[in-house]
């Protein structure tokens, strides 16, 4: 039996070239953007950015009831027919607030892995990121990128050799690799500890000594922060760490390591006992403590002002 040839390419245009203009032709090239409802609009699942209705947003806000979106944000369509951020969580809320109702947007068709690298990738372009996002952004791209088939041992400890990956992504994200490491530690500690580390009370290596901590220890050592308004130095969190691990971090080994005298600390007054506890309105919160008692003594140095003039009468 003859060999079935294979057609001869002789570089000719094919038939879509032959009856199409070239203006479709370049049309065709270039991104395709539609206006998308908000209403049929999700957010990324877990997205790890921030959107604060702060200044800035206020700034785009106005940006947008002028000129519109700008830069179309990137959707991704679900198989419910529904679309998905990748990029564009904070142009979909301004519009929102400018009472827009739809989007400006492109759509691309990516699997859920390569929108997560992409979306990290965009959101990296920001100026200020918080500590909390580099977490859980870098971990969701480790995880993508370990799902893809790429060797990653970046979640394991905090400070460990290189490998390649490790190498990779360090320079893609322009952050050495133990730092990457670090980061992602953050995403073990409980919320209220990791929005002290957005905020610049704790400093990031005394977080990642923190993150070790079981849950119930990490709560304990808030309350403590709470009653004695202040953070654990490095120092202390790795002797909170090494005492947790051989089973002797209890809740007054938190209070007593964090009543420990700091460096530069400011001279502060501690109530502590039950005796205190007793002075407040029961359903006063911790947080308003503070305000109670300074109230309490302004009263009372009024009661002792006119207890003064009353004797000098």
């Amino acid at each position: 039996m003859a060999k079935k040839r294979e057609p001869i390419d002789f570089g000719l245009p094919g038939i879509d070239d032959i009856f199409s203009t070239q203006a479709e032709r370049d049309e065709a090239k270039l991104k395709k953007i539609y206006e998308i409802p908000l209403d049929q609009i999700d957010p990324f699942p877990e997205h790890p950015f921030k959107v604060k209705d702060d200044e800035d947003m206020m700034n785009l806000v106005e940006s947008v009831k002028a000129n519109g979106i700008i830069t179309p944000a990137t959707l991704r369509k679900k198989e419910d027919g529904r679309y998905e951020i990748i990029s564009g969580h904070r142009r979909k809320r301004a519009c929102e607030l400018a009472g827009l109702e739809t989007l400006r947007s492109e759509v691309v068709d990516m699997t859920r892995d390569e929108a997560t690298i992409f979306m990290v990738e965009s959101n990296f372009q920001r100026t200020t990121i918080l500590p909390s996002e580099k977490a859980f952004a870098y971990k969701m791209r480790l995880e993508a990128m370990n799902r893809q088939g790429q060797r990653t041992d970046l979640t394991s400890v905090p400070v460990g050799p290189k490998s390649r990956s490790n190498e990779k992504l360090a320079n893609e994200m322009n952050e050495s690799a133990s730092q990457i490491k670090r980061y992602i530690r953050l995403a073990e500690l409980k919320p209220e500890l990791l929005d002290l580390v957005d905020e610049g009370q704790i400093a990031l290596r005394p977080a990642v000594e923190l993150s070790y901590l079981p849950k119930e220890q990490q709560k304990d050592l808030c309350e403590s922060i709470e009653m004695e308004q202040c953070t654990p130095t490095h120092a202390q969190a790795i002797r909170m760490r090494k005492m947790s691990e051989e089973g002797k971090l209890t809740p007054e080994a938190i209070e007593a390591i964090m009543l420990e005298e700091k460096p530069n600390q400011k001279e502060r007054i501690v109530l502590r006992g039950d005796r205190f506890k007793e002075l407040f309105p029961k359903d006063l919160p911790v947080s308003k403590r503070e305000d109670f008692v300074a109230a309490a003594m302004e009263y009372y140095g009024r009661y002792l002002s006119r207890k003064e003039r009353d004797n000098e009468r």
